[in-house]
């Protein structure tokens, strides 16, 4: 039985934005199960509304219970009525997108995003994941967690996502320690090209758990204007961390 749902979840995590629909054979097929096994599961999952399958093409995508639950999970942590409101004034502030990146076991999300308006937009939307040692966002965690995590970062390999993506271990520890020494990131274009980014590590009473970022267009992040941003996303990040420890807010899962 806990094989089986075991199963059932790594289908349920098969559905990505870069992916979202799928056929059950070739579903099975990617995932090397038997065709059986997988048409089982997702009959289950449509069932209970966590799948829905279209009548004409008999593909399936993610259904309105994922949703639900989802919802329930980000109102739990309070992000729009305790932590959003500083991330808007950042945004106001410095004119550029803002995000609120959460560690999630060996990878990061997007829990929050915040643009300018009447802007060219250049950012991730929210529930966006990434590894570790991609960007700003990302290595400005990676930089606080123990070294065994940074090692199996490496151990796992790297994917270029553009050709400033770091992509071996030497050069992703020289960039942690970079990191460490300044206390915040800065990134070009490693995941979005012409993008720079600069991100700050957010922590609780146990240690990292995430970073606030400021991003833009790498023709409007001048050296003046990314030298006017840092302070201000560093005060941001100062009064997130006291209402995250004053409300006892658990981001981290």
């Amino acid at each position: 039985m806990l094989k089986t749902l075991d199963l059932s979840l790594k289908v349920l995590r098969m559905f990505t934005r870069e992916m979202p629909v799928w056929g059950g054979r070739e579903l099975a097929n990617e995932m090397n199960i038997n065709h059986t096994n997988i048409y089982r599961i997702l009959e289950t999952l449509e069932k209970n509304r966590f799948v829905t399958k279209d009548p004409v093409t008999k593909k399936y995508s993610l259904g309105y219970a994922t949703w639900e639950l989802g919802k329930i999970m980000y109102e739990s942590l309070n992000v729009d009525t305790l932590i959003k409101p500083s991330l808007d004034k950042l945004c106001e502030e410095t004119g550029e997108s803002v995000f609120l990146t959460i560690l999630d076991r060996d990878e990061a999300v997007t829990l929050a995003a915040v643009e300018p308006e009447n802007k060219v937009r250049f950012t991730v939307s929210a529930g966006s994941r990434s590894p570790l040692y991609v960007g700003a966002s990302y290595r400005s965690i990676l930089a606080f967690l123990p070294e065994e995590v940074v090692e199996k970062v490496i151990s796992e390999g790297f994917i270029k996502y553009t050709k400033y993506t770091v992509d071996s271990g030497e050069k992703l520890k020289e960039e942690l320690a970079v990191i460490r020494k300044n206390g915040w990131g800065e990134s070009q274009g490693e995941f979005t090209p012409e993008v720079l980014a600069i991100a700050v590590p957010l922590n609780d009473d146990f240690g990292v758990i995430g970073s606030i970022t400021v991003s833009g267009p790498i023709y409007r992040m001048t050296e003046e204007h990314k030298e006017a941003c840092l302070p201000l996303l560093m005060k941001a990040r100062d009064e997130i961390e006291v209402i995250i420890k004053r409300y006892n807010i658990k981001l981290k899962s």
